[in-house]
C-alpha cells in the first residue's frame, strides 16, 4: 500500500504534482499510477489533469478509473482534486458537451469570449497565470450560485461553530496562486464553496465537502502558498 496515490489517467506531467509532495512529505512512499488497484488501497489520493474535458472522461472510463475513483471518495479516504480533476467532479461540462463523474451536482461553464478588466483591458481566455484566492464566497458569483456566510478570514463561519477547512491553514486571505484554464465550475450546492477568484467576474476556484477537497488552480506550481496547501493536504485527516 502507498502513502499518496497520484492518479495517472495520461493527461498532463504529473511529475511536477509528485515533485512537490515530495517537498511536503520526504519520507512518504508516492505512487504516480494508472492502476485501479494501487490507488484503491493508497492512504490519500491526488487526482490532477490537463487538457480537455471529453479527453479526459474518455481516458478515465478506459481505464475504470471512474469506479475506483468514486470508491476512494466513498470510503472516506483524503482526496484533492486538481484543475481538470475538480471540474471532472461535477455533472456536466460545455466542453464538448461532456458527461462527467457526477460527484457534485453542478455545470462547468466557459469564460465568455470579449472578457475585459475594470481599465478596459481585454482579458484573454484562457486565464492564464498568477490571480488572488478569497476564501468564502463573493457575492457577486455567477447566477446559479448562492451565496452563503463563509469566513473572510479564518476562524469560524458567521452565526455558527464551523472552522475553516484546514487545508487553508497558514496560508494569507488573497494568497496568489497559479491557474490555467478555460472553463470554471458552477456548483449547485453553494455549501461546497470554500474560495473565489476573479476573472473579471467572480468565479469558484476551491469546493470542499467532508474528506474531499478540489482546487481550480495548481498547488504544485503556486510556490509557498502551493507548497503549504499540499504539505495541508498530506497531514489532513477528515473526521
Amino acid at each position: 500500500m502507498v502513502d499518496i496515490a497520484v492518479v495517472d489517467y495520461g493527461m498532463g506531467n504529473l511529475r511536477s504534482v509528485q515533485q512537490a509532495v515530495r517537498k511536503v512529505a520526504p519520507n512518504a512512499d508516492i505512487a504516480v499510477t494508472g492502476e485501479a488497484a494501487v490507488i484503491a488501497s493508497a492512504g490519500r489520493v491526488i487526482f490532477p489533469g490537463q487538457g480537455a474535458a471529453p479527453d479526459c472522461m474518455r481516458e478515465i472510463r478506459s481505464r475504470g478509473l471512474d469506479r475506483v475513483i468514486s470508491d476512494v471518495i466513498r470510503e472516506g479516504k483524503p482526496f484533492l482534486g486538481i484543475c481538470m480533476g475538480l471540474q471532472v467532479l461535477f455533472e456536466h461540462s460545455e466542453e464538448g458537451d461532456t458527461p462527467c463523474l457526477g460527484v457534485f451536482s453542478g455545470q462547468v461553464r466557459r469564460f465568455a469570449s470579449g472578457l475585459s478588466d475594470a481599465q478596459g483591458n481585454k482579458l484573454k481566455v484562457p486565464h492564464m497565470g498568477w490571480n488572488q484566492v478569497h476564501r468564502g464566497v463573493n457575492p457577486q458569483l455567477p447566477q446559479g450560485v448562492e451565496t452563503v456566510a463563509l469566513p473572510p478570514t479564518g476562524g469560524k463561519l458567521e452565526g455558527g461553530t464551523t472552522p475553516e477547512h484546514p487545508l487553508w491553514s497558514g496560508i494569507e486571505q488573497d494568497a496568489r496562486f497559479y491557474f490555467v484554464h478555460s472553463y470554471y465550475v458552477e456548483p449547485r450546492d453553494p455549501g461546497l464553496v470554500q474560495a473565489t477568484s476573479d476573472y473579471p467576474r467572480p468565479f469558484v476556484c476551491a469546493v470542499a465537502k467532508e474528506n474531499l477537497f478540489a482546487v481550480q488552480f495548481h498547488p504544485e506550481k503556486s510556490a509557498a502558498a502551493g507548497l503549504k496547501l499540499l504539505q495541508n493536504f498530506i497531514n489532513w485527516n477528515p473526521a
